[in-house]
């Protein structure tokens, strides 16, 4: 499956729209990103159920902005609308397939129950 250019219009569509969103922010100029872009498509045509999309920073200043990217290329994981995992930094083929295998295992209804409770907490 290709990757989807994601922009401030279809974000939401696509976050609301896909089960299982892997979202690589990143910019052209970056050296680390363009290394890991590689690695990137190569796990969506690996994982056709995922849906694997980029923001470009450059073009989508405010949406790098609205998730407080600092530091490119990072890495942000939503399954079902839920950030899982938001970290900077290139993973290696073998840590992105198994971060996509813990995203797929996980039990959702007990991330919501968690969350709930830490939202209860305050």
């Amino acid at each position: 499956m290709a990757t989807i250019q994601l922009t401030a219009e279809n974000f939401k569509d696509t976050i609301n729209s896909k089960d299982i969103v892997i979202v690589d922010f990143w910019a052209e100029w970056c050296g680390p990103c363009k290394s890991f872009a590689p690695t990137f498509e190569a796990a969506s045509e690996k994982h056709p159920d995922i849906a694997f999309a980029k923001v470009d920073t450059e073009a989508e200043r405010d949406l790098a902005g609205g998730f407080n990217i600092r530091s490119i290329p990072t890495l942000m994981v939503f399954r079902e609308q839920i950030i899982l995992y938001a970290e900077a930094g290139a993973l290696p083929a073998s840590a992105l397939d198994q971060l996509i295998e813990q995203v797929k295992s996980l039990d959702m209804n007990q991330v919501r129950a968690d969350i709930a409770a830490e939202e209860a907490q305050g």
